[in-house]
């Protein structure tokens, strides 16, 4: 006959004192307990000293603010007062950031206040801080860098559009006019990307964040967005640059932003950037001509409208012209602006004597009595980049940047809160978009420290085995046959 136990019953009476240790309860191996012990963030407090007064109530403390600011981004919380809410049910959080389960955490508004004060050099800092980790434990090889960008949404709608001021057009105008070096003109009035309609930002711009543009990807409705731009080490998939613009400029308008970030970035370190992937988007004579000025190798294929052969001539570079099939020469006859294009082009053509008895001069020259041709004036970058994607190694390169920096990209998204920014400005966007880089790259390096100290535990279980092995070895009993459990 079986007997069971006695049934249970748990009865919760709360007591008035407690012999507690917050420490005793957070296991050993708890990714936020790792994080404690391996993050050192006191050089927060002498960065953010000038941001402070000398007078008045405390505030919030640096560290405090910034193990905050991880928590958000590594749970994916984008809101401020969730933070707050989820942290004071976490003992493991709790035991991060230095607070006792009886303690009140910081007031969510004073997150809010924390992030607009501190200027983006300081984000910047920390971001490069946390790369700087990756590089001491051996995760970024640096020199093959994948850039890629996203819309981010702006905290704006729709409905916040209307016409900018005259007073803004007019100052947007003397800019252009006067060439400032300091006008943010040339910044904000960039070629529509994705859809958008550049036309219309130029007139229009939301009350709300003006430095939000109007844009959309291929199929979708358009939004006010920002454009958030990475650069990600394709040995490990580390971040090294990450910045935002304006959502409706080209892409191949941002890469001395982030390519010179991500320079700056791995120079502290010791390392040199020698080539960068990106796709078609990424192609422009200035994006090239940037880059070989750098000393860096373009792997970014050229766009579908330049064209590195022309059917029926061939181009001299000694003699710089073009020479068609009955052997007459287009010679150089100026700098042209390429149709439809913002660039500069060559001009070649031929005289009019050249082609009157020629037989292909209806299919040639069409309705006019020569034959001319156009190529933009920086061929030579384009056609160093068409003969180098075209070999088997480029081909290498491109799936490569596609299987570097699009997870990477997704995961900011979907799990880093990047989907949508919460606060106004571009200013404020670096700002997070620099935070949930350094989210991840933490993340990264806690996986990779504890694989590494997995891989050393059994690594020294193994020699202890093998050890053993040849003592057994020395007595003559290898016959039940232990090496193969090696």
């Amino acid at each position: 006959m079986y007997i069971s136990a006695m049934q249970g019953q748990k009865t919760y009476r709360e007591k008035f004192f407690v012999n507690f240790h917050l420490s005793e309860r957070v296991p050993e191996g708890n990714f936020y307990r790792r994080l404690k012990s391996s993050l050192d963030l006191e050089y927060l407090r002498a960065l953010t000293k000038d941001y402070y007064g000398i007078e008045g109530q405390k505030s919030i403390d640096p560290v405090v603010f910034f193990k905050l600011m991880l928590v958000g981004y590594l749970e994916n919380i984008c809101s401020d007062r969730k933070i707050i809410e989820q942290c004071s049910l976490r003992m493991d959080v709790l035991y991060f950031l230095g607070y006792d389960i009886d303690e009140p955490l910081p007031w969510h508004s004073t997150l809010s206040r924390t992030r607009k004060l501190f200027g983006e050099e300081v984000f910047l800092d920390f971001f490069r801080d946390i790369l700087r980790k990756c590089v001491e434990k051996g995760l970024v090889n640096g020199k093959t860098q994948a850039v890629d960008s996203a819309f981010i949404k702006a905290n704006a709608s729709m409905d916040s559009l209307a016409e900018r001021e005259l007073a803004e057009k007019s100052k947007k105008y003397f800019d252009s006019v006067t060439e400032s070096e300091d006008s943010p003109s040339e910044e904000k009035k960039p070629s529509s990307k994705g859809g958008g309609d550049g036309d219309y930002n130029d007139r229009h711009a939301s009350k709300t964040d003006p430095d939000a543009r109007l844009s959309c990807k291929r199929g979708k409705a358009m939004a006010l967005n920002h454009l958030g731009i990475i650069s990600v080490d394709s040995e490990s998939h580390i971040i090294c640059g990450a910045t935002v613009d304006y959502a409706d400029k080209r892409d191949s308008q941002t890469v001395e932003s982030i390519v010179g970030q991500t320079i700056d970035n791995l120079g502290e370190n010791g390392m040199d950037v020698e080539e960068v992937l990106a796709d078609t988007n990424y192609s422009s004579g200035e994006a090239y001509k940037y880059l070989a000025g750098r000393n860096i190798k373009a792997c970014i294929p050229v766009c579908g409208s330049y064209k590195a052969r022309r059917d029926g001539f061939s181009y001299d570079k000694e003699e710089d012209c073009y020479i068609c099939g009955k052997g007459v020469k287009l010679a150089f006859k100026g700098i042209t602006r390429l149709k439809g294009r913002a660039t500069t082009g060559r001009m070649y053509c031929s005289n009019a004597g050249d082609c009157r008895g020629c037989p292909l001069k209806a299919q040639c020259c069409k309705n006019k009595n020569h034959k001319r041709i156009d190529h933009s004036s920086d061929k030579p970058y384009y056609d160093e980049a068409y003969e180098r994607m075209r070999t088997s190694g480029g081909r290498r390169k491109m799936c490569l940047r596609s299987a570097t920096v699009e997870p990477v990209l997704g995961t900011l998204l979907n799990f880093r809160r990047m989907k949508k920014v919460y606060t106004i400005g571009q200013e404020q966007a670096r700002k997070q978009i620099l935070m949930a880089a350094a989210a991840y790259n933490l993340k990264k390096l806690m996986n990779a420290m504890r694989f590494k100290d997995v891989k050393s535990a059994v690594n020294a279980a193994k020699a202890a085995l093998l050890e053993g092995i040849s003592a057994l070895d020395r007595f003559g009993l290898l016959k039940y046959k232990i090496p193969a459990m090696i």
